[in-house]
């Protein structure tokens, strides 16, 4: 198993153990002699803790299992194996009615909104509130104060197929909070959306979090997403988590390919061999990668041990970050000088910061 804990002793909000599930495959095809697998694994023997009040992304490529996990907590599906508790209830074998009752304290925002086109704003607002048998001034009161929330009041009156996609996202978000809920949960909720409108959307997610106190799980293949809002990170391959943890731990030292490759497409961490062929042909001298993390040594004093052995250098890839306050990047320099000077001066760099010379 994979564990990933809340890390206090709280009860967490929502809590996985040993979590799978299976659908059936193409047995069809194997009774005939086929290869198609038998059974087919979406989530693989999962655990995961998600603590109140934070926000966690859930982040993987296509197939990886993210969405079908989010079906399980949100109760959509059954687990074939394992447990899932969700403030305090565990869903596994429950009935139907009192899953009901609990799907009314998880909200849901979708990538491609999926508001009811024949209702305007406020009926799309006042639908979960009827089905949950909220009272008519009570709806009223509510849909008028969320609307004014995510800063759409005078839309109340109009339909979906007016209104952009940044407002269609709005509109999805307050539906999602008119009952109140602890949990949210956002599948792949900024996906549809252009840059600017994305950004937009991630504040408004952040003050729902902040202000309303409301748990989040983000499900999404976009690092920028998680390193704008998210507190803890899960990535998922074939089904399983293969690495979680605060956002800074892992965009800082991501252990796995798979996270490498996520964290590469917003952080900078070395050239690739196509990279820095081209770079070499710009630059002269011996290429090194610099790894700076926040509470550790300054560059300007990496820089001054370069000078005082002599050895030139110049900033030829990378770039620092901010991530939840703290800082941490990857540098790489071309350094010239005597090899003699160059070796001595890297002795002394590699004993305050992770150093890699790229050949």
């Amino acid at each position: 198993m994979t564990s990933s804990p809340a890390g206090d002793a709280a009860e967490p909000l929502v809590r996985l153990r040993g979590v799978t599930k299976s659908y059936p495959g193409s047995s069809p095809g194997v009774r005939r002699g086929g290869t198609g697998p038998a059974v087919v694994t979406a989530v693989d023997d999962v655990d995961l803790d998600v603590a109140a009040g934070e926000i966690q992304a859930i982040v993987g490529y296509s197939g990886a299992g993210k969405s079908t996990l989010v079906r399980l907590v949100n109760a959509l599906e059954p687990a074939t194996s394992g447990s899932v508790v969700v403030d305090g209830v565990e869903l596994t074998g429950l009935p139907e009615r009192r899953l009901r009752q609990v799907r009314l304290g998880i909200g849901m925002i979708f990538q491609q909104f999926n508001l009811l086109e024949s209702r305007s704003v406020w009926g799309n607002l006042a639908y979960p509130l009827q089905i949950a048998g909220v009272g008519k001034a009570e709806q009223q009161r509510r849909i008028s104060e969320l609307l004014h929330f995510v800063g759409l009041p005078d839309k109340a009156h109009t339909y979906p197929r007016h209104l952009s996609g940044g407002q269609k996202q709005r509109v999805g978000i307050a539906r999602a909070l008119a009952t109140s809920p602890k949990l949210l949960l956002a599948d792949e909720a900024t996906s549809a959306l252009d840059p600017d409108t994305t950004q937009e959307v991630l504040e408004l997610l952040k003050r729902v979090n902040r202000e309303l106190g409301t748990t989040i799980i983000a499900i999404t293949h976009e690092m920028d997403v998680v390193r704008t809002i998210a507190d803890r990170v899960a990535v998922m391959e074939k089904g399983r988590i293969i690495e979680s943890g605060p956002v800074y731990d892992v965009f800082s030292a991501p252990r796995e390919a798979v996270t490498r490759r996520f964290v590469g497409t917003v952080v900078d961490d070395e050239p690739d061999e196509v990279a820095l062929e081209e770079l070499r042909t710009r630059h002269t001298g011996r290429f090194v990668k610099l790894a700076f993390r926040d509470g550790g040594v300054r560059q300007s004093e990496v820089f001054a041990v370069l000078h005082r052995h002599g050895v030139a250098f110049e900033l030829v890839y990378g770039g620092i970050e901010e991530i939840q306050g703290a800082t941490f990047g990857n540098l790489t320099l071309a350094l010239d000088g005597q090899d003699a000077l160059v070796d001595a001066a890297l002795a002394e760099v590699r004993a305050v910061v992770p150093t890699k010379e790229l050949r």
